[in-house]
Parts: C-alpha cells; structure tokens; sequence
C-alpha cells in the first residue's frame, strides 16, 4: 500500500481513539481539510464494525472510494456504502458509509444496534433532520449498551453543547491545513460574469455556489459561448443521478467550471478548485404547519457556511474566493437546524417505528410542537397511527417504504402501480416538472404517464419504489392503474391539500387549511372546482400574499367525507331575516349545504349585533332621551338585549315595547310621550340632547293654556314651537304666561290679517 498522504489529523488520531474507547464518545472539530472524514473512521475500525454517516448520497460515494484508496481496501468488502437504493457492503464489512437516513432504519429494526460498534456522524454541523433523529435515537441504545461509541465530527459547531449531550465526553480541536486564500468581495455582480473573469488555467477548477438547479441551468446557458471551448462545465446537484456527479467530480486535466448547490459545500473534496465564487444564497425548506404549506425560499446562508465554501478553495493549493455581496454584510453566525423549519411527518413516524414518543423524546434540540402536532395529524388522517397514536399495519408499511409518508401512502392506494411508482419517484427526486400546456384533469400524470420523457435515474427509482412496495406489502405490484384510481391515490396521500375553486374558471382557491391559493400557470387543471395542491408553496410577499398551486389533481366531491358538519346562521342581507343552513364541511371547505332550523339563541346573537352595529332608530333615539330625562338609566345595549328574545329579523326588535315595568311608571309620570292641549289635540313631546322637552304645535291649539306645563322630578318647563297655519314657526317660549300678556299681542294684527280665515 502506498504511503499516505500527511494530514493534520493524523497526530491527534491516537488520542481521539484512545478517548473513544475510555469515553464511549467523543465531539471532534476540524477545519476543512484536516483529513477527519477519512482518517478517523478507519482508525476505529480494529475495535469492530463502524457506522460512517453523511448528509448526502453523492459524499458517501465518494467518501467510501477515498477511504479504499488510502488504506488499500475494496469498494463492498472491508468498506462500502449505503445510500438510497444502492449499497454496496454486506454484514463483513468493516466500515459502512451512509446516508443518515439508513441509521434511523437500522435502529428500527434492532434499537440496540447490536451489528455495530461504533457510530460516526459527520458535518454535524449542517444540521440536517437526520442527523438531529439518527443522534436522539442512536443516544438511547449507547446509554443502554455498555460497547456502544457515538463520534461527532464536524467543522463548525459548539463542540461544548454537544458533549454535554453525550454524557460531557471530551471534545477535540483539530488545526487544518488550508492553502492561503485571498477573498475578494464583487457586490452586484452576476455569478456567470464573475466566473467568466477568474477561470483557472491548467487542469485546475472553478467551484461555483449557487442557491439551486434553475439558477444552475441559467448560469451555464449564460457561459455557453463566453468562455474558452477548451473550458468544461459541469452542473452539480441533488437532482442529477449518480454518474452525473461523479463525472462533475473527476479531473479531467483540462479547466473546469463546476456549477454547484450547497451540496459540495461540505466534506467533498473537488479535486484542483483553486477559484470559488460564492453567490452568498441558498436554497432553505420550509414548512408552515399552521397552512400545510412547503416552501423553498432562497436565503443568505450563514458565516458558517460562507467559510466552508471559502475552504474549497484552499484545499489542494492557495487559491481565490469572490463573493458576490457586500463586505460590511453581517451574515447569521450558523445555520438554522432543519428540525425546526420542515415537515416532521417522516421523522415523527421513524419515532414511533422505533418505539418512543417525539414529544418526549430526549433531542438535541427539540423540534417546535407546532411541528409534532401536524405531524401526528397527518399520519391519523392517511390511516399510519390511529386515534390513539399507536401505529397501525398501513403505518407498519408505511415505515418499511423509502418514501415520505405521504408518497408512500400514495404508493400503497394505487397499489404499486407503475405511474405511481413513477409519480413518487419524480417528487421525491425533486427532479423538475416541465410545464404543462393545455388542459389536463392531473399534472402529475400527465408528468409521469410518457415513460420515455423522464430521466432514467427517476425511471430507476421508480422500479426500485415497485419492489420496495411488494416487500412492505406482501403483495405484486399492479401492472397499471386507471386515471381515476390514480386521482384517487393522490388524495389519500395528501388528504389536507385539498383545495376549492373559488369561481368558475378562476385561478384563485381556497385551501382546507383556510388558506387562499391560486393556481400557476403552468397547471393544466383549469376546469376541477376540487383539486388535490399536491405542490403548494408559500406566497411570494405583501404583493403576492396567497399560496402558489404548482402541481395539481383534479378530483370529484364525491370522493369527499365530510370532516365536520355544522349549523350557519346569517342575516339576509335585503329583509334583516335569519336563516340557517346545515353546512358539510371538509377541513375549512364547504362540500354540501342544505336549509336548517334556525336556532334560537344563534338567531338572537346575530340580530342583536347587527341591531347595535346599525345603532338606534329615530325611535329609539327618542325613547332613550326620554329615559335620560325621567332619570331612568337604561343603555341601548341592555335594551337591545332584552328586545331579542325570540326575534327572527331585525324588525321584530321594538325596544320600546319591553321596557320594565318601573321605567315604564316612570316614563309616564315624569316624561310622557305627549301633552294633551286645550282644544283636546294630543302633542309630542321631543326631549332634546340638552334636557329640554319641546313641543311642536299651531299656536290655535295652546289657546286656553295659560301656565306653561312643567315635567320631569324638576319641572322642567316645556318650550313651545308655536306654528302659523302654514306650518312655520312664529314664536318659541317656555313661558306662556309673558308671551299671551306680550309678544302675542304684537304678533296678533298681523296674523290675523294674513290669516283671515282663522280665530286669533
């Protein structure tokens, strides 16, 4: 074997081994470069079986044939790997490499983890939900196996923290051995500008970080004819399969330009990067459990993260970083865990296979309960758990699927099908979707159902999810499924998306969380009125605030059962009549309505608050003054009160009418509603805002009234508006008295002349 390469960790590896075998655990950090990932693992090895986890699919590869290469060992014998539908290992092998998941499957089946020694768990400082899950659970049978070791590694995190959790096991700091490295900073400059400026010469590579594939694709669309044919350009990403990033991996011997998400971020070593440019943004999942809503927002990525791209630079010779952002940006110190911003479906179900509760399980750091709880409600409402929380056999097959619950329920409807399998593989690749022109009642079929249209790696994971199917459910898969069945399908796995059209023919929904949606435009289903969001992000800010349905299904109302049914009571808005209506609701959506009795007391309710919105009448304004001068303190709230019961309009409240019996005493003797005058007419009495009752009248008919009357406990005098025979005003007074002794006699000659007609 050949000589290996010196690394600065190799003169700490004897004391982290010999600290894991006192401790049971060590936290070691090392800067990029130092060599831990392929140098501690192996060193482990001696003492039995060693478990190497890793973020993702591509590191682990990758990660495993270096480890071969260094300790002269073969790719499925003394070291291999375990990722998603490929392994390449068996029960002799020494050291496994793994994608975090497959730690949380093994621990399913034997919670002890009897198969193996010792546990490693790299880049702990990306935080990924794995690694989160695999360390809560992996803690519990290290505390309950007196042989088990639990290694943490990472570049940057509180190495503090995280010993404390392992029983304060010793944390290790190990120097890297990084090239020098001059950062530069380029605010506003597009990433295919800067890239097109900084190309290496020789056999040397550009590393480019952008936020994800369509900025990717852009980018290299943009270089295509700007830079030296000579220069190649690779996409690196998640939703290429696994030849593709290799390829984007392997020198070549001539420059390289290497357009990469945050995925070669950590751990990978590109060989011969001498030039990173940093676009300073990332792609971040998150989930909104109040709306059931997922986004994929593009974000400034943390100081943290900044440093480790930084680092590719500088790994194999001094080299360059540009970063297109201000230098005076202050960026977050570290990365959000995604334990507290994803979906907890998945992981709250690995809980429960395994046998604990994630609600008292003993995290790391614990999620949001927010989060739990949808999470446990979505596995009751697509049949995983039931009403009690304990798993049932669709949550048995559920478990054994390499799917989130959702596909996998999905999966199991339609029976296997290969659209389905096909349909899951697409979404859980997260490979595009292209757009859809022209009217179709499914966007996912019409996405899956031309097989020769998709990539083979998602052709690939779909006959993989087939067999994965007939080992969780005993049975063949289905050779084919109709449309409708498939619909179907895709209800039972996303029962709360279901969203209806809010007018014909309109792109605008309402979700079943009560959340308004509208449908983009490059969805084909324009005439459903009830679809399945099965791909519904948040909306794009104050401009655009509703929720956008990106992939949707068309589905019947019929499929529908009702989730709860409740009584409305409203108010028509032209005659003020309650009606009511028994309303079939699924979630936040009306499904079916049909006329009701109208309740009494919800009648009441609603006609008070729209009698008090509407405020008094002229009447009622005259009653209450009236009160007010009788001294009665009654309030048109409380009288409102009263005058409800057993109304079913606005016009049966008469407040008037169920006045108590004292005040209506009162009102009598101290304020009555009108004056009987001498000639025998009845006038009203208007009480003023200023405590004054005044009466409107002909002057004829206050003939032989010589006192002016007095009302109230007071006696307070009442002020006539004395009125000619044309109905205006002549005089007004509050004492009868001085104006027949007075002004009468002064206004008599005229009246009477131009009144002839009358008696004066």
């Amino acid at each position: 074997m050949p000589a290996l390469e010196s690394l600065p960790i190799d003169a700490y590896v004897g004391e982290i081994v010999g600290a894991v075998r006192v401790r049971r655990a060590a936290v070691v950090t090392a800067a990029p470069g130092a060599g831990k990932t392929t140098r501690i693992p192996p060193a482990l090895t001696p003492d039995g079986p060693v478990l190497l986890l890793q973020p993702r699919r591509l590191a682990a590869r990758a990660i495993a044939r270096r480890i071969a290469d260094e300790q002269g060992w073969t790719i499925g014998r003394e070291v291999g790997w375990h990722v998603r539908f490929d392994r390449r290992c068996d029960d002799n092998t020494r050291l496994v490499v793994a994608t975090e998941g497959i730690l949380t499957a093994r621990l399913q089946q034997d919670p002890l983890l009897s198969s193996i020694r010792t546990v490693v768990i790299d880049e702990f400082h990306e935080r990924s939900i794995h690694a989160d899950l695999g360390l809560a659970l992996a803690r519990q049978a290290w505390m309950a196996r007196d042989d088990l070791r639990i290694v943490i590694m990472s570049a940057t995190i509180d190495a503090r923290r995280v010993a404390e959790f392992l029983g304060g096991c010793p944390a290790i700091d190990v120097p890297g051995r990084l090239h020098p490295v001059d950062v530069r900073y380029a605010p506003g400059v597009e990433p295919d500008q800067a890239i097109a400026g900084a190309v290496p010469s020789g056999g040397n590579a550009l590393l480019c970080f952008l936020p994800g594939a369509g900025e990717i694709r852009r980018a290299a669309e943009r270089l295509t004819g700007r830079l030296n044919p000579d220069v190649a350009i690779w996409p690196l990403h998640g939703g290429l399969d696994a030849d593709a990033q290799d390829a984007a991996l392997a020198p070549s011997g001539r420059p390289r330009v290497i357009l990469a998400t945050n995925l070669a971020e950590t751990t990978l070593t590109v060989p011969d990067v001498t030039v990173v440019v940093d676009s300073g943004l990332h792609k971040v999942a998150r989930y909104d459990p109040d709306r059931a809503i997922d986004s994929l927002d593009t974000e400034r990525i943390a100081r943290d993260s900044a440093d480790q791209r930084a680092g590719r630079a500088g790994r194999t010779a001094p080299g360059t970083v540009i970063r297109l952002w201000d230098a005076r940006d202050r960026l977050r110190a570290e990365r959000e865990p995604e334990l507290a911003r994803v979906d907890l479906a998945a992981t709250t179900l690995d809980v429960i296979a395994w046998g604990g509760d994630p609600r008292t399980l003993e995290w790391f750091e614990a999620p949001p309960a927010a989060a739990i709880d949808a999470a446990l409600q979505l596995l009751q409402r697509i049949g995983a758990l039931d009403a009690r929380g304990t798993l049932t056999t669709m949550g048995e097959q559920l478990r054994r699927l390499p799917l989130h619950p959702r596909l996998g329920r999905l999966l199991i409807a339609a029976a296997g099908a290969p659209t389905a399998a096909r349909a899951c593989a697409l979404l859980s690749e997260r490979h595009a979707i292209p757009p859809r022109h022209g009217a179709t009642v499914c966007d996912l079929l019409s996405a899956v159902d031309r097989e020769r249209d998709l990539p083979p790696h998602v052709l690939r994971v779909a006959r993989e999810l087939r067999d994965a199917f007939a080992r969780a459910s005993g049975a063949a898969a289905a050779e084919r499924v109709d449309d409708e069945a498939f619909r179907r399908a895709v209800l039972a796995g996303y029962p709360d998306r279901v969203a209806r059209r809010r007018e014909p023919k309109g792109d605008r929904f309402l979700l079943a969380s009560g959340a308004g949606a509208r449908l983009a435009r490059e969805s084909g289903v324009h005439d459903a009125e009830f679809i399945v969001a099965v791909d519904v992000a948040g909306g794009s800010g104050r401009q655009n605030p509703d929720a956008l349905i990106r992939l949707a299904t068309g589905i019947e109302r019929g499929w529908l059962t009702a989730t709860s049914t409740e009584v409305r009571h409203e108010l028509h808005p032209d005659r003020g009549e309650v009606r009511a209506t028994r309303v079939d609701l699924y979630d936040a959506i009306v499904i079916a309505e049909r006329n009701a009795p109208v309740d009494s007391d919800a009648a009441e309710k609603l006609i008070e608050a729209a009698v008090i919105a509407r405020g008094p009448t002229d009447a009622d304004a005259r009653l209450l003054r009236r009160l007010s001068f009788a001294g009665v303190s009654l309030t048109f709230e409380s009288l409102v009160a009263v005058a409800v019961v057993g109304a079913r309009s606005i016009e049966d409240v008469q407040i008037a009418e169920h006045l108590p019996p004292d005040a209506k005493r009162k009102l009598e003797r101290l304020a009555p509603a009108e004056l009987t005058l001498p000639g025998g007419r009845r006038a009203r009495v208007d009480y003023r805002d200023d405590g004054r009752p005044v009466v409107a009248t002909r002057l004829q008919d206050v003939f032989g009234l010589n006192d002016t009357p007095r009302l109230g406990e007071r006696g307070v005098p009442v002020t006539f508006e004395l009125l000619a025979p044309n109905g205006r005003p002549v005089q007004v007074t509050s004492d009868l008295r001085s104006f027949w002794t007075g002004a009468y006699q002064e206004l008599m000659p005229a009246l009477r002349a131009r009144y002839p007609k009358h008696r004066w």
